[in-house]
């Protein structure tokens, strides 16, 4: 390990009667491996907003977010998941504070796409209170909300929707982090074929965009992968289903997809 911190992007529930992710980060954390981690709850929002009557929407694996859906994402992910999470990891030993992106200024965005209503696009990292959580002795864990950036509009300081995939890319990048892992429910980013591909560079995985061999969610997970490396040495698209899916990505015998640069 090189002393900078690892990101890892974990599901927003467990991700099977198998998965020992928050066992893994809590053996991490007693080994003094720095750990941020970033957290979905994209099922979960869905179920919430089904409730409400109104049906879920995507646009390039990207949910459409109008305004009663922005009040339950943030409800959902910084509280409900988010807290049940740090629950549960410091029921296992672990020491964990759980923050939004709006906490501590740590994810300004904008409005990219106003097809995609209250979706932010990051604009800017403050990595301090990061940096003093994990100073602290903390597992940061991270609801991947943020805040609209002041910049004189209308919904300037207003929250908003962050891709969690793609906010664990850029804290990686914001962090230089020694490698970003994402905890996936599939074996890894697959070819036109349905085959795991072991091992990217980001030529392929370029090209793997280009011929629309990634769709869906595997869109915001890969270009993810390609913003960290820009200072990362490597990041890892692996199957959290499997027990110890994490430790094993870190000793180097992982099943999944690793990308590096070059």
């Amino acid at each position: 390990m090189t002393g900078a911190p690892i990101v890892v992007k974990i599901g927003g529930s467990t991700l099977g009667s198998h998965d020992t992710t928050l066992k893994d980060l809590v053996t991490l954390q007693k080994q003094g491996v720095d750990v941020v981690v970033v957290h979905g709850g994209g099922n979960v929002i869905s179920q919430w907003m089904q409730r409400q009557g109104i049906p879920p929407r995507f646009v390039d694996g990207l949910r459409v977010t109008d305004a009663a859906s922005l009040e339950i994402v943030v409800a959902v992910l910084s509280g409900l998941i988010n807290k049940e999470l740090v629950s549960s990891l410091q029921q296992m030993g672990g020491r964990a504070i759980g923050i939004s992106g709006v906490d501590g200024n740590l994810l300004e965005a904008h409005i990219a796409n106003p097809e995609l209503g209250f979706v932010g696009e990051v604009s800017q990292v403050n990595s301090e209170p990061l940096r003093a959580l994990l100073d602290g002795g903390f597992i940061p864990m991270i609801a991947p909300v943020g805040r609209h950036r002041d910049d004189g509009s209308e919904n300037a300081g207003s929250p908003l929707n962050i891709n969690g995939d793609t906010v664990a890319g850029e804290l990686a990048y914001a962090l230089e982090a020694e490698r970003l892992v994402f905890l996936t429910d599939v074996e890894g980013i697959l070819d036109g074929s349905n085959r795991l591909i072991p091992r990217l560079n980001r030529r392929r995985a370029n090209i793997l965009f280009q011929s629309g061999i990634v769709r869906g969610g595997m869109i915001p997970k890969l270009s993810a992968c390609l913003r960290a490396l820009e200072r990362s040495p490597i990041a890892n698209v692996v199957d959290g289903r499997r027990p110890g899916a994490l430790l094993d990505c870190l000793r180097g015998v992982s099943t999944g997809t690793s990308i590096i640069g070059g």
